[in-house]
Formats: C-alpha cells, structure tokens, sequence
C-alpha cells in the first residue's frame, strides 16, 4: 500500500514537471543579469520603496505572457507571422525593428555583466571574458539543442534562491516590507520615474513576448499537436499546462524581483550605498548570506558571479533567438533551434549577427553594469506599443477563435499598456523639464 503511494507521488511529481517549460525558461530569463542590476539599483536607491511593484506587475505580467503564449498555441506560428498575416506591413516592420534594436542592446549589456562578474573570481581581461562567453554562448545555440542546453541552464538559474535565502538570514523590519509590498508609493522626480520605467522594462520585456510565443510552437512539434497544415490541434490538456507553466515562470520571476529589491535595501540602502556603479557594488547585496564563512567576500562574489553567468547564458540565446524568430518568420526563412545551421542559414544568421553586434557594444566604453539599468529603460518604452499590438492580436476572434481573450485578459494587457506608457512618458516629461 505504501509503496503504491509513493509511486502515485513520484508519477504525479514527474507529471508536474512535465509541465514546466517555455513559460518557467522564459520567467527564469526575466531576471537575467538586466533584471538583477536593476533590481538591486531599485533597493538601493529606494530602499523599500517600490517593493510595491514585484506584486502589482505578477498579474499583469502573466496576462500578457499567457496572451503570447495563447497566441502562439492556437496559430502555430510566432508574434511576427502574425502580425504579418493579418496586419499592415508598416506595423510588422516596425515591430520587428523595435524588437531587433533593444534586443541588440541588452545582449550587448548582458554580455558585459557577465565578464564584469566573472572578472570578480578569475583575473582574466574582460575584453577576453566577453569573447569568451560570446562563442561559448553562440556554440551551444548553434550546434545543441536548446532542450539539452536549457536543462544545464535551469540548474544555473537556481543561484538566483540566493536572495530569497538572503532575505530571511538578514533582520529585516517585516512591518515596513509587509507595508511596502501591498501599499504604492509614488515621487514624482524624474530618478523615481526613470527607475520605475525600467523595473517595468526589465519585467515586461518585448523579447518575452516572440520567445514565448515561438516556443510554445516548438512544445507542439514536440507533442506531435502539428498537423500538415501546421495548424496545431489544442487539447484542453495542452492549454491548461500552459497556464500553469506560463503563470509558475511569472511567479517565480516575481519572487526573485521582491527578493532582490529586500536584500539590496537591506544590505546596500541602510549601509548608505544607493549607487550600483560595478558588479563588486551588486555583489555584496550577498555577503550576509555567507558572512560566517572565511573569504565571505569572495564567495558572495562567486555566488553573484553564478547568478550573473547562469541567467546570462539563459537570457542571451533568448534575446537573440526571438529577434531570429521575428526575422525568420517575416522573410518567410525556416526557423526553429532545433533545424540545422545548414537549413537555416537565416534564422541562425540573425543569432550570429545580433550576439556579434551585442559583444561589439561592450567596446565603446560604456561601464556594464550601468548599461544593465538604461537597456531597462529602453526595454520599458518599446514594451509600450508591443504590448498594445499583442491586445489587438489576442482579442481578434479571426486570429484566436475561441480562444480569444476574455474581459479580465483584455482589462489586465490594457491596463499594463495603460500603466507602461504613463510612465514612460512621465520620465521623458520629467527629463525635458530638467533642462
């Protein structure tokens, strides 16, 4: 009887896993070496003050990754054949530039980050570092799948527990967390609003929108749900693991946000550092986790270090394969990691290029860390009409069907186009006030 309960346990285990997977990948890449940065900058600079944000964003993050998801199940292609098939070329181009640029910029950054982070344990140039870590990343994309490679990747993202673990090692004042997490709080100052922007950025990430999208297309050719004419053949079972793994990527994306921003105000904010100038700066947010050790401060660094690389070596394949997605299907090129170089020449060209581009970036003097921050910024305002074009999408029954949102889908995406835009133009109001 016993050993019946434990195998209904292992197989419901197994099941539950089974489930996870582009919505988990693409919530673990949201708090990529960007998000960490400017979550950290967040704590610093604010302390406590817009903890606010990790509960506030959970739902509306999810609406528009699960409407991505949704739209990529019930279609079988990307956000781009979309918008192409059924939209303006004018709107497509647009689109797909807007994505390919800010992308190309936080590559670029992410890229940086790691090399700074890895020049913390080892003393190696970071000129070679970056190159380092440009060809390890493009030789995995290339030439494994992405199925093996994510698997090595989740187990690297797992360094991000280090600040939920840091959170309840730390004394922290819980009254005023509690408080800060369930009441906003405001300041119309353009450091506040530009902060804000790119906590928004970093968390609704216009590259989340066509990796999703297009992965849920590679789930179905992996479940055999495509039939000749690539139109996939839903199950409710298939739609409601999406939900969960979409809803499960996000809550765990949302818990480290929170975790980071405690930790960084805890750590840094009442220690009287509010400026996140180098990855030395961000990594001892993590000394107290291992302060009872000798070295306490080479291991936060290297615990920092796992974190920065392992979300790095996730979120830039991601970067750079949902601007090849966008590109291959507006082209009409073949697509897909799982199709070799030699078929997909320009799906897999588009991978090369931007990472190149992104490494190039890294050579113009631009200090990495504070690069992380401004590509928030940047990915908050392109999000703002990306995010308005995926509403139009995903509440058109011609393009979803039944499947199309419903009136909370549609009040959550429009309220986080709503919410995004305010701030993005607030920022720019405030910026050409200050001159």
């Amino acid at each position: 009887m016993m050993n019946d309960h434990k195998l209904k346990l292992k197989e419901k285990i197994k099941k539950f896993f089974k489930i996870l997977g582009p919505g988990l990948i693409t919530g673990a890449a949201d708090d990529d070496p960007s998000g960490i940065a400017t979550y950290s900058q967040t704590g610093a600079q604010f302390s406590y003050g817009l903890l606010w944000t990790a509960l506030f964003m959970l739902p509306l993050q999810t609406a528009v990754q699960e409407a991505c998801a949704r739209l990529g199940a019930v279609t079988g292609k990307g956000v781009a054949a979309v918008i192409k098939e059924h939209y303006s070329k004018k709107i497509l181009f647009l689109v797909v530039s807007l994505v390919l640029v800010s992308n190309i910029i936080n590559i670029g950054a992410d890229i940086g980050a790691m090399a700074a982070a890895a020049k913390l344990i080892i003393p190696v140039n970071f000129a070679l570092l970056a190159i380092f870590f440009t060809a390890t990343i493009l030789i995995l994309e290339i030439f494994t799948s992405y199925q093996a490679y994510s698997k090595i990747l989740k187990i690297l993202a797992l360094s991000l527990l280090a600040y939920p673990l840091t959170v309840f090692i730390v004394k922290e004042p819980w009254i005023q967390i509690l408080k800060a997490t369930f009441i906003p709080h405001f300041e119309l100052s353009f450091q506040f609003l530009f902060i804000i922007t790119a906590v928004l950025g970093t968390t609704i990430s216009p590259y989340m929108f066509f990796w999703q999208a297009s992965e849920e297309n590679e789930e179905e050719k992996k479940l055999h749900l495509l039939r000749k004419t690539n139109q996939p053949k839903i199950t409710s079972n298939f739609m409601h693991s999406l939900r969960i793994d979409n809803f499960l990527g996000m809550l765990f994306s949302e818990i480290g946000t929170w975790a980071i921003i405690v930790v960084a105000a805890t750590v840094l904010n009442s220690h009287g550092i509010i400026n996140i100038g180098s990855a030395a700066d961000a990594a001892k947010a993590l000394e107290p986790l291992v302060q009872s050790f000798p070295n306490s401060g080479y291991l936060a660094k290297l615990i920092f270090s796992a974190g920065i690389i392992g979300l790095g070596l996730l979120s830039v394949p991601i970067l750079a394969g949902s601007a090849a997605y966008a590109f291959a299907e507006t082209f009409n090129w073949k697509e897909g990691l799982n199709q070799k170089l030699k078929k997909a020449w320009g799906f897999y060209g588009v991978i090369i290029l931007s990472t190149l581009v992104g490494l190039l970036i890294n050579f113009v003097g631009i200090n990495p860390i504070s690069a992380l921050v401004y590509t928030a910024v940047i990915n908050g305002v392109v999000a703002v009409p990306l995010v308005f074009v995926i509403w139009l999408m995903t509440k058109n029954e011609k393009v979803m069907g039944k499947y199309k949102n419903g009136w909370l889908s549609n009040l959550l995406i429009l309220t986080t186009f709503i919410g995004m835009g305010i701030a993005a133009l607030a920022m720019f109001v405030m910026l050409i006030n200050r001159f």
